[in-house]
């Protein structure tokens, strides 16, 4: 049985993914947030764990006999992304699945919106970085770009780095589906940053 970490797990996307993996697989998980106390948990098959993923140690502790990672944060994402890499890697974890953003490689199309590209949106710099980090890590990593979070429908498709992005908006369930394929099979989409969007 796999254990899976869901780093924001009390987050919009975390939450959602949480769901999409305790209905869809039998994985156990391990739940981490700043605020994993207020969850209300399946003790059968989950922990939830309160760290601010800043701080390495309890990190690391809590890594143990995890297969997989998935990360979707908020904030100095850089920084977060930095200490997640360096502590799976203490732990011995290599599966991570990273979500970072659509634009972070200038590949939205005029007509999706140029102010997604990050030259001409600076607050695209910090995903960027954050998936520079995961890329270098040298893990078995995923980067999901997505589009806009919604709550559509669940439908997806995939463009590659270095393809122009598909379209501007994307469900929370369709990312939740896309990293429950990604978490639970190690060489799907290894090592390759990936957009996700609702085709038009």
């Amino acid at each position: 049985m796999m254990k899976i970490m869901l780093i924001g797990a009390t987050g919009s996307l975390g939450q959602v993914t949480r769901q999409a993996l305790l209905v869809n697989t039998d994985a156990e998980l391990v739940l981490v947030s700043r605020h994993a106390s207020s969850l209300t948990i399946d003790p059968t098959r989950e922990q939830a764990k309160s760290i601010n993923v800043l701080d390495q140690a309890p990190l690391v502790k809590a890594l143990a006999g995890v297969d997989a990672v998935f990360a979707a944060l908020s904030g100095n994402i850089a920084a977060m992304a930095r200490s997640i890499v360096g502590a799976m890697t203490v732990a011995g974890v290599s599966r991570l699945v990273f979500i970072s953003s659509m634009g972070i490689y200038n590949e939205i199309p005029a007509q999706v919106g140029v102010q997604g590209n990050l030259t001409y949106n600076p607050l695209l710099r910090p995903y960027r970085d954050a998936a520079d980090i995961v890329v270098a890590s040298g893990l078995n990593y995923t980067v999901i770009r997505p589009g806009w979070f919604d709550n559509g429908s669940d439908d997806y498709e995939i463009t590659r780095e270095g393809e122009p992005f598909g379209g501007h908006d994307v469900s929370r369930r369709a990312i939740a589906k896309l990293a429950v394929a990604t978490l639970t099979d190690a060489r799907r989409y290894s090592q390759e940053s990936i957009g996700i969007n609702r085709p038009e």
